[in-house]
């Protein structure tokens, strides 16, 4: 005969205080903060200065290959010649139509870097007209602005309009400002859409791809053609070099000015007060680099703008980054 064991209830601890207390929920140690945002680290990659040394050695490095590169290729041309006379005219016909295009690129690239040097001068004159109250400075500041965009078809009415007004303005703030509102107000619209479309592009990225480096890269793929873009509104014409000079003067503009941290406030503005907590580490990031690029954009556009802003209003870069993220967050607590 068997006998069911005793059944156990439960069990009742009356000296509570024995029990150790658990922590504070403010005492917990701090959660270790990640690596900073992909558009910030690629923002201070771009605007660090080279050593001298870096430099030549890049240099050095550079022309070493084209010197071996274009032996290597000599010989070869030699070679195919001594073994049959026509495959090597066809080889040399088809270096030289590399060297053709490489010295067309190579042109190319000056034509537009110096395209980018006219917009600086025409810049820094601007400046001092305003400094200086001159109106023949500023004339000639009209002046060339109306050689820089002569071929431009769609800013022909703005040139006729800034032509008649010349003669009869005897203030220089006011020709330049005359000149600023004809001549920019549609191409600052269409700078603020381009930035508007990189920033949504660099947001969409980084939440989406979740691959070490790889925001990085799209973040400053994606700067490098919103700057170019933002030249080639401006009739900078930047090419390969002159969108990395470009970049790394929008870089330095940023830190400069301290425009390169994103505070809280424009997180807040944009993405509502608690948003970033009720989303994924990703789309916080997203948010972060997509203002980040709209700052980038901004500052490409006072860099590459003939004339700095003063009678049409800089973009705002809470507007932008609210017109570019909108549907993607939430505004405010659901």
């Amino acid at each position: 005969m068997t006998t069911d064991p005793p059944r156990r209830g439960p069990v009742l601890i009356e000296d509570v205080e024995t029990l150790p207390d658990a922590p504070a929920v403010t005492e917990a140690p701090p959660v270790p903060d990640g690596p900073p945002p992909a558009m910030l680290r690629a923002t201070r990659m771009a605007a660090r200065r080279s050593s001298w040394r870096g430099r030549l050695f890049w240099g050095a490095l550079t022309s070493l290959l084209a010197l071996l590169i274009g032996n290597a290729a000599w010989e070869a041309v030699l070679a195919l010649t001594e073994r049959n006379l026509w495959l090597g005219r066809a080889a040399m016909a088809l270096a030289a139509i590399v060297v053709i295009i490489a010295l067309a690129s190579v042109l190319k690239e000056l034509a537009a870097l110096a395209r980018l040097s006219n917009v600086e001068t025409i810049k820094t004159k601007a400046a001092a007209a305003l400094a200086s109250g001159s109106v023949d400075e500023a004339k000639g500041v009209l002046d060339k602005l109306h050689g820089l965009y002569a071929s431009r078809d769609d800013l022909a009415d703005a040139a006729a309009s800034v032509k008649r007004a010349r003669d009869e303005t005897v203030d220089a703030d006011a020709l330049l400002e005359l000149a600023e509102r004809h001549y920019f107000a549609a191409l600052d619209r269409q700078a603020a859409a381009e930035v508007q479309s990189a920033a949504r592009t660099v947001a969409g990225v980084t939440a989406l791809v979740p691959i070490a480096l790889a925001d990085v890269l799209a973040a400053l793929s994606a700067n490098m053609r919103m700057i170019r873009r933002i030249a080639e509104i401006y009739d900078g014409r930047a090419g390969v070099v002159g969108t990395w000079r470009l970049f790394r003067a929008v870089a330095a503009h940023m830190i400069a000015t301290g425009a390169v941290a994103v505070g809280d406030d424009l997180i807040g503005a944009v993405a509502g007060g608690g948003v970033l907590a009720k989303v994924s580490r990703r789309f916080g990031e997203g948010v972060v680099n997509g203002a980040l690029t709209a700052r980038v954009g901004v500052a490409a556009m006072e860099v590459c703008r003939p004339l700095p802003f003063a009678a049409l209003k800089r973009p705002s870069v809470t507007s932008i980054l609210q017109r570019a993220l909108s549907g993607m967050f939430a505004k405010g607590d659901a």
